[in-house]
């Protein structure tokens, strides 16, 4: 991966962890699961459902919701390319943006507006794999607060990359990034469910470290820092 520049891939999967851990997306989890797999919580628990089913189904939804990020990744770094000699301005303006949703995510400065939540109501059976792949979508275009800041932040920086494919493995990164875990918890979902307890234990700490990153990404950017502290790393790696 010498030809890449690792440290935006390697903070792009951090991103998507971290988004899976927050405490807006990690209590959904287990009714995510039971609804696109259409079985209940407690056969999940009792390992009743069909585990190809369940396989499938979470395939499925981690389908729907990366193909979504990764257009938008696409997006992002296409707008970047077409602002040519304004790039800078861009970068700039991207810096302050993460710097200010890093700040907001590790509590030092909370803004209003990120609060208005779009959770998606689930009261409907499973309908199929369709279904999961269409529920991924809607997950990925339902951000809550703590999707938003993260997610912005991971398109902000696909913005700053050189070529529209480098900017869509950076979202398909990120998405690896959530999707995994969320596969690993559909298939182990009681020891997940033992995890997730202790994880909420930390939910602060989680939520300071993972701001305290995002700022530093921020300062990368609005100094141009980025590509020489990826150089280095690729030097070192070398």
């Amino acid at each position: 991966m010498s030809s890449f520049n690792e440290f935006p891939y390697a903070a792009s999967f951090l991103a998507g962890i971290v988004t899976f851990v927050s405490p807006c997306v990690l209590p959904l989890i287990p009714a995510y699961i039971s609804f696109i797999t259409g079985a209940s919580l407690e056969d999940l628990k009792n390992e009743k459902g069909s585990l190809a089913r369940i396989v499938l189904s979470s395939l499925f939804f981690i389908a729907g919701f990366s193909i979504l990020f990764i257009l938008l990744g696409a997006s992002a770094t296409y707008i970047g390319v077409l602002t040519g000699q304004k790039k800078d301005i861009l970068r700039w303006a991207g810096g302050i943006i993460v710097i200010i949703f890093g700040l907001h995510i590790s509590g030092i400065l909370r803004l209003k507006f990120l609060y208005q939540e779009k959770r998606i109501e689930m009261k409907k059976p499973s309908f199929g794999y369709l279904g999961a792949f269409l529920l991924g979508i809607a997950f990925s275009a339902g951000w809550t607060p703590c999707v938003g800041p993260i997610l912005s932040s991971i398109l902000i920086l696909a913005s700053a990359q050189e070529t529209v494919y480098e900017g869509m493995m950076l979202l398909a990164i990120y998405s690896a990034g959530l999707g995994l875990p969320f596969l690993l918890t559909a298939l182990f979902i009681n020891k997940a469910l033992q995890v997730f307890e202790h994880v909420k234990k930390y939910y602060k700490i989680i939520e300071v470290v993972s701001g305290l990153i995002l700022v530093l990404v921020g300062v990368l950017l609005l100094t141009d820092s980025l590509n020489m502290l990826t150089g280095y790393l690729t030097a070192l790696w070398e």
